[in-house]
């Protein structure tokens, strides 16, 4: 898919939240099995991963880890939530709080309510994004498929914080939309993402959701 037809204007943004999101028509799944090392899709240059793009890095875990997982996600992926509700928190425990390992997220939204869902987190008071999205993903179903997205959107908002003013001032702030699309070109033209979740695991590019027992053994392997 070209990057240029990808881009998410703030009119789609708009409009899109109000309806029904439709899932995006390259969501990965997981066929990996149990504690079977999954096969890279391809390498990828983690120097250039890693550079500064138009948003600020959202990471867990030092700089200095052993291991770097970058993920390209969608609010509204299926895959990217049975991965952050099932996995994402063990992994946490076990790799990142002990700093093995570092984890960054980057936003892939394939439809205006996933890039309305990132735009949110990255507004969320207090530094709030990793928790927004945690919360988001855990309650996906709630937001993603309801038939006011906007309104639910709302609601799970003022649970975070944000007030009636401060969420729609964070919707219609047009360069953090820009941002957030030139973070998904730049994964789609630079380093090969098409699909979500899409792993790039110290210079190796992985795509579809992981259980912990799969994740696990890959992060072992590069220890």
């Amino acid at each position: 898919m070209p990057t240029s037809e990808m881009n998410i204007t703030k009119r789609q943004l708009l409009a899109g939240i109000a309806t029904v999101a439709v899932a995006g028509p390259l969501f990965a799944s997981s066929a990996f099995a149990a504690v079977e090392l999954p096969t890279a899709d391809a390498d990828v240059d983690m120097a250039e991963v890693l550079k500064p793009g138009a948003l600020p890095e959202q990471a867990l875990g030092p700089e200095d880890a052993k291991v770097t997982i970058v993920e390209y996600m969608s609010m509204t992926c299926p895959h990217c939530a049975h991965f952050h509700n099932t996995t994402f928190d063990e992994i946490k425990k076990k790799y990142i709080d002990t700093g093995k390992v570092r984890f960054i997220i980057r936003e892939f939204p394939f439809d205006p309510r996933a890039a309305a869902a990132f735009m949110l987190s990255r507004c969320a008071p207090n530094n709030g994004y990793f928790p927004m999205v945690s919360m988001l993903f855990k309650q996906q179903e709630a937001w993603a498929a309801a038939q006011d997205g906007r309104e639910a959107l709302l609601q799970m908002s003022k649970l975070a914080g944000f007030t009636q003013e401060s969420f729609e001032a964070c919707l219609t702030n047009q360069k953090l939309l820009d941002d957030v699309n030139s973070v998904r070109e730049r994964g789609a033209k630079d380093f090969g993402v098409n699909s979500t979740p899409t792993f790039i695991i110290n210079g190796k590019r992985y795509s579809g959701d992981m259980s912990v027992e799969t994740m696990s053994a890959l992060i072992d392997s590069l220890l």
